[in-house]
């Protein structure tokens, strides 16, 4: 299970790369964030139910983030 969360910070790793380069750094910063997140847990040799908490804490706390960031910051319409 270590090994998935090493993967988990290679990939948002790769997407704070893609998300600098489109000079978007809020979002850079926030998958930056989560790379370190999964990095250091991905070396912590934690126990196989420790890493699955972990990782279902992780997805409540997106889905609470994203739901209030969809909800009262998100602007529907299409004026620009």
């Amino acid at each position: 299970m270590d090994r998935v969360f090493r993967m988990l910070a290679f990939w948002t790793g790769i997407f704070t790369v893609m998300f600098y380069v489109g000079e978007r750094a809020d979002i850079a910063l926030l998958f930056l964030v989560q790379t370190a997140f999964f990095l250091t847990v991905g070396y912590l040799k934690l126990s196989e139910r420790m890493y699955m908490y972990l990782f279902g804490l992780y997805l409540t706390l997106f889905m609470i983030g994203f739901t209030w960031y969809s909800e009262f910051i998100l602007v529907p319409g299409f004026a620009h």
